[in-house]
C-alpha cells in the first residue's frame, strides 16, 4: 500500500506532457522535466513499415539514421557525439519511426542539432547504402529470422492485418536488392513533409526549450521547398483477417502464438487489464503465482502476454516458448481456456483487481523508461492531445468486469491469429487447442 500511495503521488505531481506547435515546421512538440540528470530527445515519424512502397524500405530508412547528412558527416556525428558521451539510436516499429539522442543534461543545443540535419537535410548516399547500411539491415534481419518469437510474431501479423500493418519489419536479401537511394528519400521525405507525421518528445527539457531548439535548428539548415514533397500514397483501412501458419524451424525453442484481433474502436484501457490477466508471468521469480493462467502453464514453458495497439488496430495474444511440445499444446489449450472464460466474465472480483494492478503497474514503470514513453504518448503527441501518466492509470482503474468481458467477447468473435513455429511433426495445429482456424 506504501509502494502504490508513492507511486501515485509522484506520477500525479511530477509527470505530465503539454503538447505545443514548433512555429517554424509545425512540428507537434511535446517534453517533460522531472530533474534528472540525462536528458533525452524523440523524433517520430510516421515512416513505419506500413507506410514503405517497397518491401524493407522502412527498415532501410531506420539504419540511415545520422549518415552524412548536408552539414556533417556520419563519422563526424559519431566522434561528436562520442566526445560529448551521448548515444543516438533508431528504432523501427510497424507505424513510426523513432530517432533518439540521449546526453547529458545541458548537451541539448548539438543535439537537436544533429536531430534537425537529418530531418532537414539528409543525402542519402549511393555508398553509404551499399557500404554500411545494408549490411546493418542483412545482420538484423538475420538475427531476428533467427528468434522463433520474433518470427511467430511476424507471421502473425501477415495473418493478422496481410498489407500493411502486416508488412514485415525486416529486409531480407532479395528486398534490399531491389530498394534504391531514391525510395529510401521518397519515405522519408514524405513523412518530414507533413507536420502531421511529426512528433518531438523529450525528457529532461522543457516543452518551450526544446520546441525553440528545434526552431533555431531547423533556421540553420536547408529543407527541401514544399514542392518536392511527393504525393502521400493511399493507405487503405486496416482490415482483420486472422488465420493459422505452421511453420518449420531448426533453431531455438518451440514457440506458438494464440491471440485474436480487431479493428473495432476498443477500450486501451481494458486491453491493458485483459493483457494483464492473460499474463502468467509470477511476481515472485522462484515462486508460483496467483495469476489464474499459472497453475496451467506447465513446468518448462515460458509464456508471456503481448499487447500491440495500433492507430486501426488490435493483436492481442500469448507468446509460449519451451522445448517440450507437449507442455506447449497444454499451455496453448489453457490460453484459449483464458480468453473464452474472460468473454464468458468469469473473471472474479479478486483476478480482476489483481490485473488492473498489474497493468497499472506496467504501464508506471514502462514509461519510466524512454522506449516506453515514446511508444506510450507519442501517438497522442502526433494527434495533439495532451498526455499525461495520471490520465492513463486512471483509465486502467476504471476497468470493470463488465468492460474486461466485453472486450473479450468481441475478440474472440473473430478468427483468431494462431502461429507454430519449430518442430512440425510434434507441434500441434490451431484445432487441437480449441481454436476455431
Amino acid at each position: 500500500m506504501l509502494r502504490a500511495t508513492r507511486l501515485l503521488t509522484y506520477t500525479s505531481s511530477k509527470r505530465g506532457f503539454a503538447t505545443v506547435v514548433d512555429a517554424s515546421k509545425g512540428f507537434k512538440v511535446s517534453a517533460v522535466d522531472n530533474g534528472q540528470p540525462t536528458s533525452s530527445v524523440t523524433v517520430l515519424l510516421k515512416a513505419g513499415s506500413r507506410y514503405e512502397s517497397k518491401p524493407g524500405v522502412a527498415h532501410t530508412l531506420s539504419n540511415f539514421a545520422f549518415k552524412s547528412t548536408g552539414t556533417r558527416s556520419a563519422l563526424g556525428t559519431v566522434r561528436e557525439a562520442e566526445l560529448y558521451g551521448g548515444v543516438l539510436s533508431s528504432s523501427l516499429s510497424r507505424e513510426h519511426l523513432a530517432l533518439t539522442a540521449e546526453f547529458l543534461r545541458g548537451d541539448e543545443a548539438y543535439f537537436v542539432d544533429v536531430l534537425a540535419s537529418f530531418i532537414a537535410s539528409p543525402k542519402f548516399t549511393r555508398h553509404e547504402l551499399n557500404e554500411y547500411v545494408f549490411p546493418a539491415v542483412h545482420s538484423e534481419s538475420s538475427a531476428a529470422g533467427q528468434s522463433a518469437p520474433t518470427h511467430a510474431l511476424e507471421v502473425a501479423h501477415a495473418l493478422a492485418f496481410r498489407n500493411g500493418l502486416g508488412y514485415s519489419l525486416y529486409a531480407d536479401t532479395q528486398a534490399t536488392g531491389n530498394i534504391t537511394a531514391e525510395d529510401v528519400r521518397e519515405l522519408h521525405t514524405r513523412a518530414v513533409g507533413n507536420p502531421s507525421n511529426v512528433a518531438i518528445l523529450g525528457t529532461g527539457i522543457s516543452t518551450e526549450s526544446l520546441a525553440k531548439l528545434f526552431e533555431d535548428a531547423f533556421s540553420a539548415h536547408k529543407t527541401a521547398s514544399a514542392s518536392a514533397v511527393p504525393a502521400t500514397p493511399a493507405v487503405p483501412a486496416t482490415t482483420y483477417h486472422g488465420g493459422s501458419a505452421r511453420v518449420a524451424a531448426a533453431h531455438g525453442p518451440q514457440t506458438i502464438f494464440v491471440g485474436f484481433g480487431s479493428t473495432a474502436s476498443t477500450s486501451v484501457h481494458a486491453l491493458h487489464a485483459l493483457a494483464a490477466h492473460l499474463n502468467p508471468a509470477p511476481a515472485l521469480k522462484w515462486a508460483s503465482s496467483a495469476a489464474p493462467l499459472a497453475p496451467a502453464i506447465p513446468a518448462g514453458v515460458h509464456a508471456r502476454s503481448v499487447l500491440l495497439p495500433y492507430t486501426d488496430a488490435t493483436l492481442i495474444g500469448v507468446v509460449l516458448e519451451g522445448n517440450d511440445a507437449g507442455a506447449l499444446k497444454e499451455g496453448a489449450k489453457a490460453v484459449v481456456s483464458a480468453f473464452k472464460d474472460a468473454a464468458a466474465g468469469k473473471v472474479g472480483k479478486e483476478e480482476l483487481a489483481r490485473a488492473v494492478a498489474r497493468a497499472k503497474f506496467q504501464l508506471a514503470t514502462s514509461v519510466e523508461a524512454r522506449e516506453g514513453y515514446v511508444g506510450v504518448f507519442g501517438p497522442k503527441v502526433l494527434k495533439g492531445e495532451v498526455a499525461t501518466v495520471q490520465s492513463a492509470l486512471d483509465g486502467v482503474q476504471g476497468v470493470s468486469g463488465t468492460a474486461l468481458s466485453q472486450v473479450a467477447g468481441d475478440l474472440i468473435k473473430s478468427k483468431p491469429t494462431f502461429v507454430a513455429v519449430g518442430d512440425l511433426h510434434v507441434l500441434p495445429y490451431a484445432d487441437e487447442i480449441g481454436l476455431n482456424a
